[in-house]
């Protein structure tokens, strides 16, 4: 009878504690899917850009580029901010600011009020995710953690495959304004949500120290790299922008990484390095980043410029991928929770590696099953690796950082992406130009393009696989001895009440 009491009692607190975190949850992972959304749903849209604003190409990309180093400039000052202001506060002002940007590109009349909005855009999204992701990681209980962050890898994954067919069927069916009006019902509902259910969040009774040197370094750092590989990846490495974003952002880089170190409050907690599991899983992730997010962007330039295929059929084509991550993103949450990321990371890298080996054979003809299947496969993959390996590297850091930790891997993934996708950008431009060399006057342009695509593919494959062997290193970090329910009490992110 006894027994049945607490077995009662322990599946009624369980129940309690899953409805408790859902809505929530629910919150945060819609404003991440607005901002993850719209920064693929522009790369679709700037043909239609160029043709209504009359501009330039090189004029229309920088409302990427723009978005992209506002973003990477603003990640870093999400830990100082949260701990300054609360999470709940500023992750709503966040989402309403990008919202606010968002309206503001759908009415611009010129490329350069598109570029602008496109920055205060950026300016509200960057810190979404790393703030969305440690207020998640502290409101889930440590044996739930894996199944309930693998729910919010979801949007991190399907918001990029679902942009294209979204993005593809507004520009050819409404209008490219609806592309950022999107964002406007979406985001009422992210701060109506956040509002009601986010758990209250106060300021620290002692205010962090504000580390101004950091706070000048680090947007300097990683916008100036930022532009410095995305001119790279464009109009060449030897040129001029590149030389001087790569040589201001690697400096501001390495005096920030100085300052940091020396600092009793820094910005950004680098001395989480010192932990060797940390250093270990967020290697390997960078590893992966670079491997998915550089071939993720090569796919649909293929299909549309060697196939011809439209913006809305290359959406629908790339939804494999989407269903497939859908599948293994919860999946991969649940298993971490019983195996840990190691086997996870081995199997998952194992598959995404074997799909890109597979892409890298495609021809001017290769049947769309043939690379809806390769698709499937890396989408099974990603879903299955990427946030098992980025729990557990939030896993490896001290509890009372993972504020200053989830910044601190946001920035960097943005940095490696950039640098992988300017890079490969960069190396299939070269292999295309060999291949035409070698094949002469005579050689056909297309075959020359389709085998650059190969060498790509190849590239990222080679570079997923040498993560498989990089996840045998991976090893379960040692968990906190003490503490652990304290740092959860006194956390006042996870403070309950509307």
């Amino acid at each position: 009878m006894e027994h049945t009491r607490q077995t009662n009692s322990a599946a009624e607190k369980e129940a309690f504690s899953l409805k408790a975190i859902i809505p929530p949850l629910l919150a945060i992972i819609v404003g991440m899917i607005m901002v993850i959304l719209d920064s693929t749903v522009v790369n679709v849209a700037v043909p239609a850009l160029v043709d209504y604003f009359g501009a330039s190409l090189k004029t229309v990309q920088w409302a990427i580029t723009g978005y992209t180093l506002a973003l990477s400039a603003v990640i870093p000052l999400a830990g100082w901010m949260t701990d300054r202001f609360g999470a709940k506060r500023i992750f709503i002002g966040t989402v309403i600011m990008f919202v606010i940007g968002s309206v503001l590109c759908s009415l611009s009349q010129t490329s350069t009020q598109l570029i602008l909005f496109r920055v205060i855009q950026g300016l509200g999204g960057g810190m979404v995710a790393p703030i969305g992701m440690a207020m998640v990681f502290r409101l889930a209980p440590p044996e739930r953690r894996g199944s309930i962050m693998g729910m919010l890898g979801i949007p991190m994954l399907l918001a990029p495959a679902l942009g294209p067919v979204l993005s593809g069927w507004l520009i050819e069916y409404v209008s490219w304004h609806w592309i950022f009006l999107i964002n406007l019902p979406i985001g009422i509902l992210a701060v109506v949500l956040g509002i009601k259910y986010l758990p209250k969040t106060e300021r620290n009774e002692t205010p962090p120290h504000l580390d101004i040197l950091g706070i000048i370094l680090a947007p300097i750092a990683f916008s100036m790299l930022a532009y410095g590989v995305n001119e790279g990846g464009s109009t060449g490495w030897s040129t001029t922008p590149a030389i001087t974003g790569l040589a201001v952002g690697g400096t501001a880089l390495l005096l920030f990484i100085i300052v940091e170190l020396r600092q009793k409050n820094p910005l950004l907690e680098l001395r989480v390095f010192g932990s060797s599991d940390f250093s270990r899983g967020i290697f390997l992730a960078w590893v992966t980043q670079a491997a998915l997010f550089g071939s993720m962007l090569f796919v649909p330039l293929y299909l549309q410029n060697i196939r011809h295929y439209t913006s809305l059929e290359t959406g629908l084509i790339l939804l494999p991928q989407a269903l497939a991550s859908g599948i293994g993103m919860p999946l991969g949450g649940r298993l971490f929770d019983k195996i840990g990321a190691r086997p996870l990371a081995f199997v998952g890298l194992s598959i995404i590696s074997t799909g890109l080996f597979i892409l890298s054979g495609i021809t001017v003809d290769t049947s769309l099953p043939h690379i809806m299947l390769c698709l499937g496969l890396m989408g099974l993959g990603m879903g299955l690796t990427m946030m098992p390996v980025n729990t557990h590297v939030l896993n490896a850091a001290p509890r009372h950082l993972v504020g200053r930790v989830t910044p601190l891997t946001t920035a960097a993934q943005q940095v490696i992406v950039s640098f992988a996708v300017a890079g490969m950008t960069g190396y299939l431009t070269t292999q295309i130009t060999n291949h035409m060399a070698e094949a002469g006057k005579g050689g056909n342009p297309l075959v020359a393009a389709v085998m650059g695509y190969n060498d790509v593919f190849f590239f990222t494959a080679c570079i997923a696989a040498a993560g498989v062997v990089i996840s045998l290193i991976l090893r379960k970090p040692k968990t906190a001895s003490s503490g652990e329910d304290d740092v959860r009490q006194k956390d006042p992110a996870l403070m309950t009440g509307h």
